[in-house]
């Protein structure tokens, strides 16, 4: 299991669950086994998790680059430059090449059924994040369509959910309506293939950067971490839903009474070992197979 990379290169930042470097005028992205919840960084992390996000964002970024190219280089450890070699245990699966862009600080949130504070909003106000939807909807119902609803990025705490309009203000309404356009065209084509995977996905968030003037697709994409996950086959409105994703770790959380401030408390080994597993029967679902056995030497 992997919390901390350590190479010798230049730390470009570190985030809740990435490590990223400076290679000349790329980046090397790891994804580590931290995970995070209510915007703090728990103690313990989970087994094969940064190896299922790495993977799926690969996995993800190749399906959609018909309808958006994205910053991925390359999974594969030959084209890493020859002083990482040493360090192939610690990269092997987890780590990705990609080109270096201008970060467009918007979250691209698209959101086909009703759940988590959008059910939440919803039921004081009719409204999701300033998008009306019809009445008598239930909880976990799917949409009449996908909805898309932007939030600005936070380098500390949570994301702010920002209005269409908002996002329009501050980068511009050419730009905001093609974010929102290729956000739902991307949720819609994955959502088809996922469902006939046996999984749901509710909602997810993308990221864009610009490269050259142009979009392109960054960060990870249409993973556990950036998506709610349900199994087709445990699916039924009117209630929460079993889930693929950390939610696990939040309900856990949630019972425990604790404030939400740092320090987090450490998970128990049972909680640690079934939140692998959904990860990992995730990546088995989507891909159809098992992580590759290499990736545990």
């Amino acid at each position: 299991m992997l919390l901390e990379t350590n190479l010798p290169l230049k730390l470009y930042s570190r985030g809740k669950v990435r490590d990223i470097y400076i290679l000349d005028d790329t980046l090397l992205v790891i994804a580590t086994d931290r995970i995070s919840a209510f915007d703090c960084v728990l103690p313990n992390g989970i087994p094969h998790k940064g190896r299922v996000l790495n993977q799926l964002s690969a996995y993800w970024f190749d399906y959609t680059k018909d309808i958006i190219e994205n910053h991925m280089l390359s999974i594969d450890l030959e084209d890493f430059p020859p002083e990482l070699k040493e360090y192939s245990g610690e990269l092997e699966g987890r780590s990705m090449l990609v080109k270096k862009t201008e970060r467009i600080d918007i979250e691209c949130v698209v959101r086909g059924y009703l759940a988590g504070s959008g059910w939440r909003e919803y039921q004081e106000s009719g409204l999701v994040c300033g998008v009306e939807l019809p009445s008598g909807l239930v909880e976990s119902d799917k949409l009449p369509e996908p909805i898309f609803t932007p939030a600005m990025k936070s380098s500390t705490g949570h994301d702010e959910n920002i209005s269409q309009d908002h996002m329009a203000e501050i980068i511009g309404g050419s730009l905001a309506g093609k974010l929102k356009q290729i956000s739902l065209r991307i949720y819609e084509k994955a959502s088809l293939l996922a469902e006939e995977k046996g999984i749901i996905i509710a909602d997810t968030k993308f990221e864009y950067g610009l490269l050259g003037g142009e979009v392109i697709l960054i960060d990870e994409v249409l993973t556990p971490d950036s998506s709610r996950f349900w199994p087709v086959d445990g699916y039924e409105r009117g209630r929460s839903q079993k889930s693929f994703d950390k939610q696990f770790v939040r309900d856990y959380l949630d019972g425990l009474g604790w404030d939400k401030k740092p320090p987090a408390p450490e998970l128990p080994e049972d909680v640690v070992k079934k939140t692998s597993e959904k990860y990992l029967e995730a990546y088995r679902r989507l891909t159809g197979g098992d992580m590759p056995a290499v990736f545990n030497k």
